[in-house]
Formats: C-alpha cells, structure tokens, sequence
C-alpha cells in the first residue's frame, strides 16, 4: 500500500476582483474585472518529501504559497493536511494547532523580520504566540538552540536584523519557522534576494534540516538550478495553471510540455558553449485577459487548431501528469 501524502491539494482556485470603484464602473461604463490567480492546481506532497514549483514571474507561485498557509482564503478548491481538511481547520478554534504545523519562509529577509525587534524576540514570538515556552531563561536556551541549528551563534540574540547580511537574515527566517516544530514549510523563493555562493549556503541548511527533522517542503523558485538541487518533483506552472507534474529526473531528462522545453533550453549548459542558445519566446499574456483555449498558445512552436479554442484537460502520460493537446 502506498502511503497517504501529508499534504494534497485539489482544484485550488483563487480569483481577486481588481475592478474599478463601483462609482467609476456606474459612470464610464466599465465591467467589472477578475484576476485569475490561480486556477485548478491540484497535487500532492508525500511526508519528508520536497515538491518545487517554477515558472515565470506572475504565473501564481506565491498565490499558491499563500493559500496552503491559510493567508488567503480560496475561491475554489481544497487542501488537505495529514487527512485533515486545513482550510476548515484554518477557521475553526482549534486554527493554532494547524498554523503550528504549517509554517513559511518568506522570499525577501529584508521586508520579513522587524526591524525594531531583536533577534531573540524575532525567534522566540512564535514559541510565546503558541504557549509552548512561557519561561524567560527557558526561551532563551531554545532560541539559543534554534539559531546554532542554522549556522548562527546564542552571541546573536541581542542584535538587530539590520546588523546582519542578507543570507544570515535569511536563516534567522528559517529558525523563526522552526521555532513551532512544524512538518511542512512553505518556502517561496527563499534564496532570490541572496548572492548565489550565500544561496547555496542556506539551500544546504535547509537540506540539511530536512533530513534531520523530516520536513516536508513547497519550494517556489524561478531559478532551475536551484529547483534541481532540492526537490524531489516539479511542478512547472502558466498564467495560474499547472501544465507539468513529473518527479524531477524525468522532468529534467525528458520534458514533455512546449512550454517546459523552453524553460530548460534557455538555462546555460557549459558542455554548450558556443552554441546559440534558445529564449523563452514571446511574453506572458495579461492575466485579465488570458488567450482562449491553451493559455500557453500564442507562444508554442506546436501549436494547433485545437490548441486555441479547447483547453487541454488535466491527464496522466508516461507516469507523468500534463495539460497539453500534442504531447503524446
């Protein structure tokens, strides 16, 4: 029997009016306007696993991110944690035993921490929200734990975020995500704003922690070099859409989506060098006024008839799942 994935996501939508003021619509005449965020994704995310979602800016990875950890409510769909139905659980009494398990990385460690906070009160918050630690020198020797477990010393309780670089604010984010103990972080894009030696650096602590604490991660990233290096499966999504779901060797190795293909061909290869590389062709279509069919369409070098007025449904191929009218 195979086991249940801790963390199942099904049909999640979410939409945002981003109309004019009632006012204005009355007196220019103007419809109202709805912003497809995210529309369908569905997955799953087996117990100590890691599954990474990639695409260009705007396609919906932080929308997603938000909605698994409850920041946004959806408009359509559902999440299921560890059999549980999270969102229910989000809105019920009982929300803290679930936002203790469910904790986010946030992309940028500039904006995530405060900076009138020291460090000590920054880690310790989460263990004072949550009631798990209420005795000052029992706080202390915990965060004191916490920040070693990411590299960082007990000397730096008393300082203040902007005493730091940009990747050490970066653990000090995951050591306040820690604090809970939780078994599934949302990270999106946790190493974007960071020099790309610091990257690594922090993307090995987080394997690191994985392994240690059995975590079970979403890592959102454009970068997918960085994808390849942490996960497990990869989810590769369009204008609010997944269009690919494959277990990363096979991603890599053998894509099948148009879209997928330019996405990897685009990335340097130094066995290449010299050799004209392909670009990403085209531009992402306005999201309030997506194409018609395949939403991937305008941009495909396969495109057919078919393609521009029927939307490919979600199905399973060669053991992988794709949204697409001509992989075959």
């Amino acid at each position: 029997m195979t086991k249940q994935p801790l963390v199942v996501a099904h049909d999640l939508a979410k939409t945002f009016d981003v109309s004019a003021p009632w006012l204005n619509r009355v007196l220019e005449g103007k419809p109202r306007q709805l912003l497809h965020a995210v529309d369908g994704v569905s997955f799953e995310i087996q117990r100590g696993q890691t599954l990474a979602l990639v695409g260009e800016s705007g396609c919906g990875k932080s929308t997603v991110a938000r909605l698994l950890v409850g920041l946004y409510e959806t408009t359509r769909g559902g999440l299921s944690f560890d059999g549980q139905d999270a969102h229910a659980a989000f809105k019920s009494p009982d929300a803290k035993a679930m936002r203790k398990r469910i904790q986010m990385i946030f992309q940028d460690p500039y904006a995530s921490l405060n900076p009138r906070w020291t460090v000590e009160a920054i880690i310790g918050e989460p263990l004072h929200e949550h009631g798990l630690i209420c005795d000052a020198a029992e706080l202390q020797v915990r965060v004191a734990e916490l920040l070693q477990s990411v590299g960082l010393s007990a000397l730096d309780m008393p300082k203040y975020p902007h005493q730091f670089s940009g990747g050490q604010r970066q653990r000090i984010s995951i050591a306040r995500a820690l604090a809970t103990a939780p078994e599934f972080l949302v990270c999106d894009e946790p190493t974007s704003a960071l020099d790309v030696s610091v990257q690594a650096q922090v993307l090995n602590i987080m394997k690191d922690l994985q392994r240690e604490r059995g975590l079970t991660y979403l890592f959102i990233s454009h970068n997918l070099a960085v994808v390849r290096h942490v996960s497990d499966h990869v989810g590769v999504m369009y204008l609010g859409r997944l269009v690919e779901l494959a277990d990363k060797h096979s991603l890599f190795s053998n894509p099948q989506h148009p879209y997928t293909r330019m996405l990897l061909d685009a990335i340097p290869k130094m066995h290449d060098t010299g050799k004209a590389r392909t670009p990403v062709q085209g531009e992402v279509p306005n999201p309030l006024n997506p194409p018609s069919g395949c939403s991937f369409h305008p941009r495909c070098p396969q495109v057919t008839d078919r393609c521009k007025t029927e939307r490919p449904a979600w199905r399973e191929l060669k053991g992988i799942k794709i949204a697409c009218h001509v992989a075959a």
